[in-house]
């Protein structure tokens, strides 16, 4: 058994849902309407898309930033 160390970026929608993407695999992502339900869901989901695309990179997090800008 590998132990992996992934990232899961998690935003709230404007519907309430909660929704987690793993940058690291392609179309790993999930919704949930509360981080309780959420949780197991991205775990589940990282477990299905590892054995589809195999072990990602290992990459170390470093920050994430939220910019505001005025556009248009």
């Amino acid at each position: 058994m590998t132990h992996l160390k992934l990232t899961a970026i998690i935003e709230k929608g404007d519907d309430g849902f909660l929704t987690a993407v793993v940058p690291e695999l392609k179309s790993c992502y999930t919704q949930a309407k509360t981080i309780d339900g959420l949780l197991p869901r991205i775990r589940e989901v990282i477990e299905l898309c590892v054995d589809e695309e195999g072990i990602p990179e290992q990459k170390e997090l470093v920050g994430i930033q939220q910019i505001e800008v005025d556009v248009g």
